[in-house]
């Protein structure tokens, strides 16, 4: 594992002094346009970190923007059609604007073909790189101030990790913290290790150190970030494991929840499940990827488990938490998933019974080896069954949610219903969404509900006082 030099740093550095001594005094202000997963969002708000030190405002207001950053997804063609989109109506500002600043980055800019899209058809775009380059935005808008020429990086090949890089957080009781970045897995359905490069855990102090800040700020929910962290600390000497990294957090004094986000089967061991178990700061959650319920098909998404093996490690959670919320993944429509495939998956559903399942109908990805695979799905069977899922699902989570009447809860409170002033909404330790009404404002805290009411997707209830 290679780290971003001292002196890399120090020369990013100057660039930073560089673009302060440019716009000192003239009120510009950044913009960055986020699209994609909590990754990406952890990633915009280290770049907003990185345009307030250059002395930029932060605005979330595209039109008043004097600097414009796009950091994009590539998970599935339409991710990447609707950046190219907004990328697209940049080009009204840039007219109105000639001296706006407009740059793009993140998964899709990983792809060399896509960078060469960027260069010859969206000639106002000033600067183009991936997600192994964003510690370089100080000398990419420098050059952009300048009036240098248009800047289009492609990512090394073993991308290094940077530390040190400022942060503006969008919520001062939630904090994404990654942990590592890349993927060495390689599902067949998936682009990620394409465009995010091999796995890198950052060092297990840098890590700690981060959620002793958060921590002493009065930080409440802390998720730890990566494609896989249950893989995490392979490459750094000495291999210390997510287990490890977690024992050490469960000595952190403060008053937060961990979460995970997002492990994968295959590396769910015995010693991070203990470890959980053991940690007063591990929320009584766990979200764990089925994507099928059939081994054939799992083989072919190269997952390198088996139902056997996954619902042994669910037995274990809940061995280890009886009142363990568990969430999973599900693709629906996987090239050559049979009927018979598709109701192994239901079984399971049925069988370990989800609070909730992020459910995706299968979109061919140019790029991974699923797109070239034979016995693609139709479009109706593939809508077919994931009605048919849905509805199954819908069913248990009803059931579930119907077993918190009368519970009294501990919640963080989120904010404000978008419909009604008087209502709110927050989240129980396992993520279950509980709205009730209140005339005080409790956003960022924890307070204490009684639940008076149960749906299928969220339940209600009273402030308690005991």
């Amino acid at each position: 594992m290679s780290f971003v030099s001292i002196e890399e740093m120090k020369k990013q550095g100057l660039f930073i002094d560089n673009v302060r001594a440019q716009i000192e005094g003239k009120g510009l202000k950044a913009c960055v346009f986020t699209l994609g997963c909590q990754q990406n969002e952890a990633d915009s708000e280290r770049m907003r970190g990185i345009l307030k030190s250059l002395g930029y405002e932060i605005t979330y207001k595209e039109d008043e923007a004097d600097l414009l950053l796009v950091n994009t997804c590539a998970i599935r063609e339409h991710a990447e059609r609707r950046a190219l989109s907004i990328v697209g109506r940049y080009k009204h500002y840039k007219t109105k604007n000639p001296d706006l600043i407009i740059g793009v980055c993140g998964c899709m800019t990983a792809q060399e073909h896509r960078i060469e899209h960027f260069k010859h058809s969206y000639h106002y775009v000033d600067f183009v790189f991936g997600t192994g380059t964003m510690y370089r935005l100080p000398e990419y808008v420098s050059n952009a101030l300048n009036k240098g020429k248009r800047l289009f990086t492609i990512d090394p090949q073993a991308p290094e990790i940077a530390e040190g890089i400022p942060v503006v957080r969008e919520s001062n009781y939630k904090a994404w913290v990654s942990i590592m970045y890349g993927c060495n897995n390689f599902c067949t359905y998936c682009i990620v290790p394409y465009v995010r490069g091999r796995e890198r855990s950052r060092k297990m102090s840098d890590i700690l150190e981060e959620i002793r800040g958060l921590a002493s700020e009065g930080y409440h929910d802390i998720t730890l970030l990566g494609q896989n962290v249950n893989s995490y600390g392979k490459d750094l000497e000495g291999s210390p494991t997510i287990a490890d990294l977690l024992n050490e957090i469960a000595k952190i004094d403060g008053d937060f929840l961990i979460h995970l986000m997002t492990s994968h089967p295959k590396d769910a061991s015995d010693k991070m499940i203990e470890a959980l178990k053991n940690n007063p700061h591990c929320a009584n959650c766990f979200h764990l990827p089925l994507q099928s319920g059939s081994d054939a098909i799992l083989k072919k998404m190269n997952r390198h488990y088996d139902t056997e093996r996954y619902l042994s490690i669910i037995d274990k959670l809940r061995e280890n938490r009886e009142d363990m919320v568990l969430t999973t993944d599900i693709i629906v429509g996987f090239p050559g998933e049979t009927d018979e495939d598709f109701e192994k998956t239901i079984e399971i559903i049925k069988k370990v019974k989800y609070d909730s399942i992020f459910s995706f109908i299968y979109s061919r990805r140019k790029g991974t080896p699923a797109d070239k695979m034979e016995d693609h799905i139709s479009e109706e069977i593939k809508h077919k069954r994931y009605d048919r899922l849905c509805e199954v699902q819908n069913e248990i989570a009803h059931e579930l949610n119907a077993k918190y009447m009368g519970k009294i809860l501990r919640v963080l409170v989120d904010g404000k219903s978008k419909n009604n002033e008087s209502v709110y909404t927050s989240r129980t330790e396992g993520g279950k969404i509980v709205h009730f009404e209140s005339d005080k404002d409790y956003t960022g805290q924890f307070i204490t509900l009684k639940i008076s009411r149960t749906d299928t997707f969220a339940l209600y209830g009273e402030i308690y006082k005991d």
